[in-house]
């Protein structure tokens, strides 16, 4: 039986975000059946590479996602909050990378090391802190189980 392999679009993906999410799921052998990028018109037709195949981009449109699984976004929260919906509507599980949803109500923010388990409340679209906050949750829950902190503050 083989693994369960998912259609996945990038949100934002000629950013430099975007461009590292591209390059993570092919380091991390992730199981990309198709693979669609997205972007802003200025991008239309660009190509990037993916597991050795050229692969162009297309402009982001509400459309975007059907036949998606997941999407990653990192298109800015403006554009997340225009489009993310209309991914989930389609079925598509979002995960968004910029701050339109991280405070929301009924939104999950989830760093996978420290809380998994809300990812079981999602209704389509998930948030993820911001890239210093998402470094440094899982060392400071390692320290708070093996000797307890009762505050932390950081400045970045």
């Amino acid at each position: 039986m083989s693994a369960k392999r998912f259609n996945v679009a990038v949100a934002g993906a000629t950013g430099a975000v975007g461009n590292q999410m591209i390059t993570c799921l092919e380091e991390m052998n992730f199981p990309v059946k198709s693979l669609r990028l997205l972007a802003s018109s200025r991008s239309v037709g660009r190509q990037l590479r993916f597991r050795g195949d050229m692969v162009a981009v297309e402009e982001l449109t509400e459309g975007s996602f059907a036949g998606m699984d997941i999407a990653l976004f990192s298109a800015g929260g403006a554009t997340s909050k225009t489009f993310a919906p209309a991914a989930a509507r389609s079925g598509c599980v979002v995960i968004d990378n910029s701050s339109a949803w991280r405070m929301e109500p009924g939104i999950p923010l989830v760093v996978s090391q420290v809380n998994p388990a809300d990812l079981e409340a999602h209704e389509g679209i998930i948030a993820n802190p911001n890239c210093s906050t998402m470094q440094l949750v899982p060392p400071l829950m390692a320290l708070r189980d093996a000797v307890g902190l009762e505050r932390v503050v950081v400045d970045t």
